[in-house]
């Protein structure tokens, strides 16, 4: 007989006692964790239950509540999602039979961090490997009996917080990722510079992020490339995080972003090829508008040359596109220039752009201002620490 796996779930969250509740996050990351877990594997979560008290215990409120939910659904069996082993207990005997009234009670455990060696169906005395990590190793049973959880963001992040980030614990947050100058200024302008084609290549980002005394190089004083390219391809600096394995695309972070999303996705349209390049890279004084200026019937660039006359040369912009009704039709240089400077000539700044140009250059002269010092700040620490290696040692 075939037994379809459930697909609805519940969420078992806990924490050792009542402060970590009200100054810590364990329970809202527990949860969160949880449910993307639960996206992930196609449950709908229906209930989730909560605890304040030491692992070491067996009578839980918040356990209590979920194992007669869970009789009243037998009928239907739910999934149990638990972030971690040592959420369920701390120690062998008391993770042996909560798992046993967890099975009893209709429920299947399943997290996203470990394995269960066993069915819901097995006995469950029979300990496998992940129940045997329920055992707290003795120097966990003191100072370390209640080890922090990991916030979201460090597990996405894989570790440490990216360059340009540092974090930093906030009262009722928990672990927070913040600015960290100057290296979030530099981190800016490397991925604004570059989306906007103020850096037409990868060399060009290498060169600038060389030329910042604060940012970290190798022994020869240079940056690799696939340092670059991590820095391009991390949405954390846009204030999103994607983390694949979870099914999580651009999923919006609470922090401060360092980018716009529309600036992160410029730099991934231009890095992967996907953006439009200029026509033509040899631009000269003589026709400043080829490869700006479009044709009238096909839409096409235009092109430029100059023609030799009896007595002088002359300067024509032309279509060359075949099969077009205006092909090899010019129209002389001074005309066309003409015409687009009375239209640049016509044009008037509304007072609403005047003001946003006016917040926007305030805002950026306000974090170039806020770079510089961290700079300095950075430098002088340098020196310091330059200044004490360099001291005779008594």
């Amino acid at each position: 007989m075939t037994h379809l796996k459930p697909n609805k779930a519940v969420i078992y969250c806990r924490v050792s006692s009542v402060k970590q509740t009200k100054e810590g996050d364990g329970l809202a990351s527990q949860e969160t964790r949880c449910r993307e877990f639960a996206g992930y594997r196609g449950y709908d979560v229906a209930e989730v239950f909560r605890d304040d008290v030491s692992g070491s215990l067996k009578e839980r409120p918040g356990m209590r509540l979920m194992l007669a939910f869970l009789k009243k659904q037998k009928k239907e069996p739910h999934i149990v999602i638990i972030d971690d082993i040592s959420r369920l207990a701390r120690g062998v005997e008391a993770h042996i039979e909560l798992r046993a009234a967890i099975t009893l009670a209709g429920g299947i455990l399943e997290s996203p961090s470990v394995e269960f060696g066993e069915d819901a169906d097995s006995e469950p005395s029979r300990i496998s490997f992940s129940d045997c990590r329920a055992a707290p190793a003795p120097q966990e049973c003191g100072a370390n009996k209640e080890p922090h959880a990991r916030s979201r963001h460090e597990r996405i992040l894989g570790g440490a917080p990216p360059i340009g980030y540092r974090m930093e614990r906030k009262p009722g947050h928990g672990k927070f990722l913040v600015r960290d100058e100057p290296f979030a200024t530099i981190v800016a302008d490397a991925l604004q510079g570059y989306a906007s084609g103020r850096f037409e290549t990868i060399v060009e980002v290498k060169r600038f992020l060389e030329a910042q005394p604060a940012w970290p190089k190798d022994k020869h004083g240079e940056i690799h490339q696939e340092r670059i390219n991590e820095l391009f391809a991390r949405p954390v600096y846009a204030a999103h995080m994607t983390h694949e394995q979870w099914g999580l695309h651009l999923i919006p972070a609470k922090h401060e972003p360092l980018v716009s999303l529309e600036t992160w996705i410029a730099v991934q349209e231009r890095h992967t090829g996907m953006a439009k390049a200029p026509v033509r890279k040899d631009f000269r004084e003589d026709f400043p508008l080829r490869g700006f200026v479009t044709c009238g019937d096909c839409g096409e660039p235009l092109t430029a040359c100059w023609s030799k006359g009896r007595s002088a040369s002359y300067r024509y912009y032309l279509c060359d596109t075949r099969g077009c009704a205006m092909a090899r039709k010019s129209v002389r240089g001074e005309v066309i220039e003409g015409d687009f400077e009375k239209l640049l000539g016509a044009l008037r700044p509304t007072e609403g752009m005047f003001n946003l140009a006016s917040v926007m250059f305030q805002d950026l002269w306000d974090a170039k201002t806020k770079g510089m010092e961290g700079q300095t700040a950075h430098l002088r620490q340098e020196i310091v620490e330059v200044d004490r290696k360099a001291r005779p040692t008594a």
